[in-house]
């Protein structure tokens, strides 16, 4: 029967020569960072002459660590074949086991409403994000929203000054110098709110899986690089922006996380500096299966 823990120095123990389980960079970090993290909830397994039996992984681990003592348990009732069947029966048992694809999603869900570091898991990212989204609803259609005839007949044209109530509004190009002058009438703007094309194609990137779908812009959307797309598209418009705002005038830009270091770029030198940087938390993410977006900047 198994003895006591033990403490015992790293240097009096051996790996079993034969062993046929190896153990990659990549887990030796995950080992150690549990280690550190919960300390030794499981001791090394041993015979009686400080080979390894069970825990090649977290000798490695702690010797790494710089460890010189870690706890042992001493077993000495086993013949040579069994010791041999035994290190491979600790592996592949492991193995054999699977996860409640449900129950570890709420599990990974609930740790992660803590602000528990989920890597310390053993999971990798990958593996996290596919968990949580493992049985994510459809996102819910917008229903409220009436999308017109793909024949219906356009009501507005370039040129057009519409007065809405006590607001204008201009059909234009925010590049061209006309279209503010028709819309400001002489006056200019204490605040702009911006939502300018991403330079990406809307299907597949930002357009999710509701019923409603976007159709792309007529430019800005994906048929340059992101360079070409801000140095053509926004920065031009980001000057006529400045030159009809207000002393203090704040543009509020929007962007999504593809585009916002080349919007950054275009509006160096336009505008007098980078006041802060606000996220739109969604309630649904966008497409894709790692790192789905659910926010826009």
């Amino acid at each position: 029967m198994p003895s006591q823990i033990e403490m015992r120095a790293t240097t009096s123990l051996k790996a079993y020569s034969k062993n046929a389980r190896s153990h990659s960079k990549k887990q030796l970090g995950k080992l150690k960072k549990s280690i550190q993290e919960f300390g030794w909830t499981n001791p090394l397994i041993i015979d009686e002459a400080g080979m390894v039996l069970c825990g090649h992984g977290r000798l490695a681990a702690a010797i790494e660590l710089g460890m010189t003592e870690v706890p042992t348990v001493k077993i000495d009732h086993m013949t040579e074949e069994q010791k041999r069947a035994y290190i491979l029966a600790d592996n592949q048992l492991a193995l054999e086991s699977s996860w409640s694809k449900s129950l570890l999603r709420d599990e990974l869900k609930g740790l992660a409403d803590f602000g528990f570091d989920l890597e310390l898991t053993g999971f990798d990212t990958i593996e996290i994000d596919r968990a949580i989204s493992f049985g994510d609803p459809e996102p819910k259609a917008d229903d409220d929203v009436h999308l017109p005839c793909e024949k219906a007949k356009p009501v507005c044209r370039i040129g057009d000054l519409w007065q809405v109530g006590k607001h204008r509004l201009t059909v234009g190009d925010a590049r061209d110098p006309v279209a503010y002058e028709r819309l400001l009438d002489g006056k200019r703007a204490q605040l702009i709110l911006t939502d300018p094309p991403y330079g990406c194609a809307i299907a597949g990137n930002v357009s999710g899986l509701g019923k409603v779908k976007h159709e792309d812009f007529v430019m800005g959307a994906g048929e340059t690089s992101l360079p070409e797309f801000a140095a053509t598209i926004l920065r031009p418009a980001f000057k006529q922006m400045a030159l009809h705002a207000s002393s203090g005038a704040i543009a509020f830009v929007c962007t999504d996380w593809r585009a916002a270091p080349h919007l950054l770029d275009a509006a160096q030198g336009v505008f007098d500096e980078l006041k802060n940087l606000i996220v739109w938390a969604k309630t649904n993410a966008g497409m894709g299966t790692f790192y789905r977006s659910a926010h826009e900047l």
